[in-house]
């Protein structure tokens, strides 16, 4: 019989102070390392604009993480954006826990059932409010919101509008300044 060792966040994170990690890219996923796919340049664009796009909208309210861990009960996954709790100093001896993040944003082209899937689950079995999903294929802009026992119960699909994060009632966020592509 073949079994599969489940690491815990502590064993991930002593490895990756020991420099064992430090020539893969990969994240902790409920207890398993798996390796991340690699980022093309287009990805790297779209995640860039994201980020500095909400970077303008949340300046003073909220910090923006670009493909940096956070720490899970049993995951410290790399999203591509976290949107988490200010001031920044919170997060000199430690990575955001689920308590300091208001959403996270995965940017999917190679990845989309693992980040609609897999990453879906274990943000909301963590705790986290709303988890937004860019599906660069189809240039939309999948939302989950009021996550329970583990799992979101809402899931809305838009390309246009504007969103309302639930840590933000107020603040509108375009979705075309997310999914909108330009031609090169």
């Amino acid at each position: 019989m073949r079994t599969l060792t489940q690491w815990s966040v502590a064993d991930y994170q002593q490895m990756r102070e020991l420099g064992i990690l430090d020539r893969r890219r990969c994240e902790l996923i409920q207890g398993e390392i798996w390796d991340m796919a690699p980022e093309g340049q287009f990805h790297r664009f779209v995640n860039d604009r994201g980020a500095e796009y909400l970077r303008r909208k949340l300046q003073g309210k909220a910090k923006i993480f670009e493909a940096h861990p956070i720490t899970l009960s049993t995951s410290e996954p790399q999203p591509d954006i976290a949107i988490v709790r200010l001031p920044d100093t919170r997060y000199l001896a430690h990575h955001p826990y689920p308590e300091d993040i208001y959403w996270l944003v995965e940017i999917a082209d190679t990845t989309l059932t693992y980040d609609l899937e897999t990453k879906r689950r274990v943000y909301a079995e963590a705790g986290i409010a709303e988890y937004w999903v860019i599906d660069i294929a189809n240039r939309q802009l999948v939302v989950f919101k009021d996550g329970q026992n583990g799992d979101f119960l809402i899931r809305q699909t838009v390309s246009e509008g504007v969103l309302y994060p639930i840590a933000f009632p107020a603040m509108a966020i375009a979705v075309d300044q997310l999914i909108s592509i330009p031609e090169p």
